[in-house]
């Protein structure tokens, strides 16, 4: 018959930490939270760290080369969505490899045959004063100009005058060639005097721009996830089809980690990628696979050789796979039984496999919750869709800005590899919807506040790592009358907010 268990399937709104003692020395600054991503021996350093315990979700709605740039200077990871050609996702990954931070595109460019009238107009769409005077009017043209706000003046002449009639001529341009490092180009502004340095090539095409405005921002941030030539670290997922095809090109694209996309990560399908990696590449290719929510899914996939599991299905906000196919588990349940199968299997194998808990977060203190229960780091949809850095359009509904959001099992994204059970090409049915989640703003002020409250949350219960927390939390059940006492109750609000 049938085997039954017996424990309710929880969710994070369920659960509450136990406050702890906290020494003078615990406090929000002194708290790291820096943790592994992938799996390593008993003493030894993980080959692969995050700075912070957070990696966008792999979804054409939330992960693409601009969120993987964002969200590395601030420390964490994303993974680049893999429900798009393999030529599109590997440039992707290479964009952001190749990004230089403090290196701005230029996108206020004029030719110099062009009017007065149209560079005012041009300023006015880009609100920039300094503007690139390029052969073609194009970022990447020779560079032949710049204009300032100190080069015309509007009363003392005609809009139809020339660009090149006023611009500052290239022969008195300071420059800085491709080779020019962002400590070496902030020192010619300084010494020079300048609001800006154009970065040209050999043959004096424009390649970027560095401001002097931006120096505070350009100064190196601790925080940065970078590897070892000081780039950027992003990842990438892959699918169980074209895994043979997209991971070489991936890998030459220079992608940091792979992750395999499925929504039921306990199958042959995965072992046999995981096979393929290890076979092709050794070690040196890491790659993390899921999802799945009990301990034989982990160490089926631990064994296999990921580098680290992938824990939740049907918890984001934006799958119905529950409610298609009744398979699934409340997060938080999955998360503890799984975190004890990695404990298990660290003790029996000397080897530490990192868990991703994906799916279930609603609230901030939910990451703090998942943390304590075992979590290594998470991984967020929903969360990163509602920023600025974002792949989505911002729209405004009812007069409210909304970004739009959907699942990779809708029909809008298509990506039935994801749910591959070895069929059709095809998706049959969704497992997620189309949707539109509240606008927020800017990923950089809103990951500051979520960690903040993370630092302050683990000062509360005394600890200054993941791992303290991991191993000393002290967690509670809440009954449905508590979570409302939780909440402001008895009295009437004077406003009300939304928490996301």
């Amino acid at each position: 018959m049938a085997v039954y268990l017996n424990e309710v399937s929880r969710t994070f709104g369920e659960y509450l930490l136990i406050p702890g003692y906290s020494s003078v020395e615990c406090i929000p600054a002194n708290v790291s939270l820096q943790t592994p991503l992938v799996k390593f021996k008993k003493g030894n350093k993980p080959p692969m760290s995050l700075k912070i315990p957070m990696t966008s979700a792999i979804m054409q709605s939330v992960s693409d080369d601009t969120m993987a740039i964002s969200l590395a200077k601030e420390g964490g990871l994303s993974f680049i969505y893999g429900s798009q050609s393999i030529e599109s996702q590997a440039q992707m990954v290479a964009r952001v490899k190749s990004y230089r931070a403090g290196f701005v595109v230029s996108d206020s460019n004029i030719s110099p045959e062009a009017t007065l009238d149209e560079l005012l107009m041009l300023k006015k769409k880009t609100n920039h004063s300094t503007v690139a005077v390029t052969i073609d009017g194009s970022s990447r043209g020779e560079l032949v100009g710049i204009v300032t706000s100190r080069d015309y003046r509007v009363s003392r002449m005609t809009l139809d005058t020339k660009v090149k009639d006023f611009m500052t001529p290239f022969e008195e341009i300071i420059c800085g060639n491709k080779d020019t490092t962002l400590k070496e180009a902030n020192n010619i502004i300084w010494e020079h005097k300048l609001n800006c340095l154009p970065i040209i090539d050999d043959e004096q095409r424009l390649i970027s721009m560095v401001f002097r405005k931006d120096y505070n921002t350009n100064k190196n941030n601790e925080n940065e996830l970078i590897d070892e030539s000081k780039r950027y670290m992003v990842g990438a997922g892959i699918n169980t089809r074209d895994y043979a095809e997209r991971i070489p090109a991936l890998l030459q694209a220079g992608v940091d980690v792979l992750c395999i996309d499925s929504s039921e990560g306990y199958t042959e399908w995965q072992k046999i990628v995981l096979e393929y990696v290890r076979k092709n590449y050794g070690d040196t290719v890491k790659i993390g696979a899921g999802n799945i929510v009990d301990k034989e899914g982990f160490r089926f996939l631990a064994e296999a050789g990921a580098d680290f599991v992938k824990v939740g299905i049907g918890g984001g906000a934006i799958c119905i796979t529950r409610e298609q196919k009744g398979i699934g588990r409340g997060q938080a349940t999955a998360l503890i039984e799984v975190a004890k199968a990695r404990d298990e299997y660290f003790n029996e194998t000397g080897i530490y496999v990192p868990i991703c808990s994906d799916g279930g977060t609603v609230h901030d203190y939910h990451i703090t919750l998942a943390l304590a229960m075992g979590a290594d780091f998470l991984m967020l949809g929903r969360y990163f869709a509602r920023f600025d850095e974002s792949p989505t359009k911002k729209v405004n509904i009812n007069g409210n800005y909304m970004k739009e959001y959907w699942g990779e099992g809708s029909t809008r994204a298509k990506n039935w590899q994801r749910y591959d059970l070895g069929g059709d090409e095809k998706l049959s049915f969704e497992e997620g919807v189309d949707s539109f989640v509240p606008y927020a703003g800017s990923l950089e002020d809103n990951v500051g506040l979520s960690l903040s409250i993370v630092r302050s949350t683990m000062c509360n219960c005394g600890y200054l790592t993941i791992s303290e927390l991991q191993k000393n939390a002290k967690i509670t059940l809440v009954s449905s009358t508590s979570i409302v006492e939780g909440s402001a109750h008895d009295v009437l609000l004077k406003d009300s907010r939304q928490i996301l």
